[in-house]
């Protein structure tokens, strides 16, 4: 179906623009004195400040009372790769002249271990600022984002490139202005999110560096985003399908189009790859020269991989492979494995001019199939649900998917009660709930998808679509 356009002259044009930026809270490109209707930096850094302040005292409250130990013990909150004690363990063999990686306890990366080696004594503050970086970049990376979605947003209608009756579906500056703060306080004063750092978890480390991985991203910044992504790659493995979001951003930022035909191109893509691959070897090397052995490698990277712990947690793989046959094991590992790796290249291809989507969904899809998840994993792209306001009037299942969420969020506790202690349950009623949310956070990422590409739709043919004989149209997406 052909749009419906409407020629201006060039006095109608700007006429229209006037009014458009008006309705939308825009700033004018008309004004004489060319300021933008932006709020001065000290009104966001007050309540950002105030934030950081309440995310230290609940966290610093929890370190201090009896369900420190409670939570740190919780299935949901910790996995064999992420546990504290596990940490402590480590540490004790260290000191003790022994390989931490000797026997089938500690799975960390060399880098944590000898990290908390030196800090090990201010565990807590180290948590807690890992917590406060994750919000800071987070922050810092949507408001630059925004930046750059409303200049982009302001071309396009002065190029007249969206239909007249989708002007409602575009975004005013008021609407984005807190959007950033919003971001940092989902993150910080997410339960997911606090649990994680009073349980000591690793993932909260993993969270910063991804964190800052994406911020140095929105920024531009090749190397830093090369070398962030190698650190997460190197700490959890899975990160490594963010490269392809990461290059869609680069080269969208240097106005470089995805062609394999231009030289310019296959440079960057060959520069990004060349640092991320260098940052990546020298980070395994200087593990190899802290311990004089490659015995990490099967202990951190094999251990994700074969999923030879099913200690029960909040994913997919335990339970299953509790019941598997054992020649059957190889096959069906590399079935699920494949699941975080296989959507990269479609969601690439559908995403490739909104790479920041991209990576939201990357990230959701790593925390849903990774062999051990933790509520700490989701709670990274749950921050980013701020960012996507303007998808609401679109999305289907939310009120379900909010139910679905909460609802075992709160049995997770119960059942494992009535299957551990109480002996009322076994752990069918344990892995149900576990599949009841990941159905959800599958039905949420899914409901976002497609609202987005469904509002990306509008703005190119219009809110209300006609068929040749007037009549209204519906729109299918396949």
């Amino acid at each position: 179906m052909q749009p419906h356009t409407v020629k201006h002259g060039q006095f109608c044009s700007l006429k229209v623009h006037f009014v458009v930026y008006k309705q939308l809270n825009f700033p004018t490109p008309l004004s004489r004195d060319g300021r933008r209707a932006a709020a001065p930096l000290s009104k966001m850094a007050a309540p950002l400040t105030l934030l950081f302040l309440l995310a230290v005292t609940v966290r610093a409250a929890l370190f201090n009372s009896s369900l420190k130990e409670l939570i740190s013990d919780r299935v949901e909150v910790v996995s064999p790769l992420t546990a504290w004690k596990r940490v402590i363990e480590g540490l004790a063999l260290l000191d003790l002249g022994v390989s931490p990686y000797s026997g089938d306890v500690f799975h960390e990366t060399p880098l944590v271990i000898y990290l908390f080696h030196f800090v090990v004594d201010y565990a807590e503050v180290t948590f807690m600022l890992a917590d406060l970086i994750t919000a800071g970049c987070l922050y810092m990376a949507v408001k630059d984002y925004n930046k750059q979605v409303f200049r982009k947003q302001k071309f396009a209608l002065e190029a007249d490139r969206y239909p007249l009756d989708c002007l409602e579906l575009i975004r005013s500056p008021k609407e984005m202005h807190y959007i950033p703060l919003k971001v940092a306080m989902f993150y910080l004063l997410n339960p997911f999110t606090i649990l994680s750092c009073v349980a000591r978890s690793t993932c909260c480390l993993n969270n910063a560096v991804i964190a800052l991985f994406i911020l140095s991203t929105i920024k531009g910044n090749l190397l830093l985003s090369a070398v962030f992504l190698s650190l997460a790659t190197y700490q959890c493995l899975y990160p490594l399908v963010l490269v392809a979001p990461a290059l869609l951003y680069l080269l969208q930022h240097q106005y470089i189009p995805v062609n394999f035909r231009r030289p310019n191109f296959w440079w960057l893509v060959a520069q990004y790859l060349f640092m991320f691959g260098g940052s990546l070897l020298v980070v395994v090397c200087l593990s190899f020269f802290l311990l004089g052995s490659w015995d990490f490698l099967s202990s951190v990277y094999g251990f994700i991989l074969s999923v030879p712990d099913l200690t029960p947690n909040i994913g997919l793989f335990w339970y299953f492979f509790a019941e598997m046959f054992e020649h059957f094991r190889l096959f069906f590992l590399c079935v699920f494995q494949i699941n975080v790796f296989f959507y990269t290249i479609p969601l690439s291809l559908k995403l490739k001019d909104h790479p920041v989507f991209l990576i939201f969904m990357q990230l959701s899809i790593i925390s849903i199939f990774k062999s051990y998840p933790t509520v700490g994993d989701s709670a990274l792209y749950l921050s980013f649900l701020p960012v996507w306001t303007h998808l609401h009037r679109f999305l289907r299942n939310i009120f379900l998917v909010s139910c679905l969420l909460l609802a075992s969020s709160l049995l997770f506790p119960v059942l494992w009660h009535l299957w551990i202690y109480a002996g009322s349950a076994n752990s069918n009623f344990y892995y149900a709930i576990t599949l009841v949310f990941n159905v959800a956070q599958i039905l949420l990422v899914s409901d976002y998808f497609y609202a987005f590409l469904r509002r990306e739709h509008h703005l190119t043919y219009g809110l209300y679509l006609k068929r040749k004989d007037g009549s209204e149209a519906a729109m299918v997406l396949k």
